[in-house]
């Protein structure tokens, strides 16, 4: 946040001008520091959030060297380190430039807003054991062999867990799966640190930047975010096409379908599995209003605050509205086996914020399925007495395991084909 007003402050004093909608045409950098604004192909709707889309990857080799020569320390990242420094540096996570301090964490933690009162769902922290990282080293993040980012640590502190997952989950009890994460998983310590981005991690799905995906869509239109962890069925197809008739949305909207890919929980179908059942349905389908890509980010299973954090990646991903679905980043007791959260808790916290975020939540339709009209709104089959078809999540798996047929108004071939050969 320091370094995006401080180049606001550089870019009107040396005549660089941004327009209310982010509608710059060229790319900055700002001495060495290694911000850019990321520059605009074309104009859309959507304003990244704080009015900057963030790059903070370096343009050349001899930067990337320079940047290397001042690392002191290697580290290897782990899974949701690279997910949280990928977004950092390519600007999903946009106003911010790198790991938050104290102060920022502290804030976001208890008030779900950044020192300067800049709205931000969840804290993106830096965490260690490592009681001999001190402030002022900087460091390299590797993946592997390959350098993926170096950041400059500027404080280390203790956070206060139970608060964080108290304000942040709801709940501090471990039976919560990020309650579980921060307690086992996450370091002693979180460190605050300005990060200078080297290489893309690599992976087996592609994960375009934000800047990439806002130069791919149409220009002046709407584009409606959906978001998911799992394969998408059926029903989820209808519920992301219908959302385009909303009357919030506008004429000639998009959908974009952006699935999470990185961590999530743990008996979640894995992320390659996952990205090839969206990519032989993008195929199947072949419809010229739904874009695909994909996002890596683990998942927290946070409930509202999580619809926040989305929300605010996909506007910086160009997006002005969001499909808030029941239940959204929602989990359940690991031992009661009850829900954290109300099925429309996300979506009204999201709606009371949506001002703020600038971004338009699309509540989700409830569908069923019904033998005389196919998929209808639930409250449309009862009106008209017409008679449901259902199958549980438990019973079709059991059907996948077992080699039964699955139904086709359930779920695609093609993605029935994927989960079997990669059960």
């Amino acid at each position: 946040m320091r370094l995006v007003a401080a180049l606001l402050t550089l870019a009107s004093a040396s005549a660089f001008t941004l327009s209310p909608m982010g509608r710059s045409a060229m790319t900055q950098k700002v001495s060495s520091t290694h911000l850019y604004v990321a520059s605009e192909t074309h104009t859309i709707k959507q304003v990244p959030h704080g009015g900057v889309l963030v790059d903070l990857m370096v343009k050349d080799e001899a930067a990337k060297k320079a940047a290397l020569d001042k690392a002191t320390v290697e580290l290897q990242a782990t899974e949701r380190q690279l997910c949280d420094v990928e977004l950092i540096m390519n600007g999903g996570f946009s106003p911010l430039t790198g790991f938050m301090n104290e102060q920022e964490y502290k804030s976001v933690v208890e008030n779900m807003e950044m020192p300067d009162g800049t709205i931000f769902g969840l804290p993106v922290v830096f965490d260690t054991n490592d009681e001999n990282l001190m402030p002022g080293t900087t460091i390299v993040l590797k993946q592997g062999d390959l350098p993926i980012a170096t950041v400059e640590l500027t404080d280390k502190y203790v956070p206060d867990k139970p608060l964080e997952c108290l304000k942040c989950y709801g709940t501090s009890a471990i039976e919560h799966p990020g309650a579980l994460m921060v307690a086992t998983e996450r370091g002693r310590y979180y460190m605050g640190g300005k990060v200078t981005g080297l290489n893309l991690p690599v992976r087996e799905f592609p994960c375009k930047t934000p800047q990439e995906v806002r130069a791919e869509l149409p220009a002046d239109k709407d584009v409606v975010a959906f978001q998911c962890r799992n394969p998408v069925h059926r029903a989820h197809y209808e519920l992301f096409t219908r959302a385009l008739d909303d009357p919030l949305v506008g004429e000639g909207g998009i959908v974009l379908v952006h699935p999470t890919c990185g961590p999530t929980q743990a008996d979640d179908i894995p992320g390659t599995v996952r990205y090839k059942t969206y990519e032989v349905l993008k195929e199947e389908t072949a419809n010229p209003r739904v874009f695909w890509e994909y996002l890596p980010y683990s998942m927290h299973m946070a409930g509202p605050r999580e619809a926040i954090q989305h929300m605010i990646i996909r506007k910086n991903f160009g997006c002005t509205h969001f499909i808030i679905g029941r239940d959204m980043a929602g989990s359940k007791s690991s031992v009661t086996g009850e829900d954290f959260y109300g099925a429309y808790d996300a979506q009204d916290f999201a709606t009371a914020n949506a001002e703020k975020l600038g971004v338009t939540p699309v509540p989700s339709l409830n569908l069923v399925y019904t033998e005389e009209e196919g998929y209808t709104t639930a409250d449309y089959a009862k009106e008209k007495g017409l008679h449901e078809k259902k199958l549980s999540g438990t019973k079709f798996r059991q059907m996948l395991r077992g080699g039964e047929d699955i139904p086709e108004w359930f779920a695609f071939k093609s993605v029935v084909k994927v989960l079997r050969e990669n059960a």
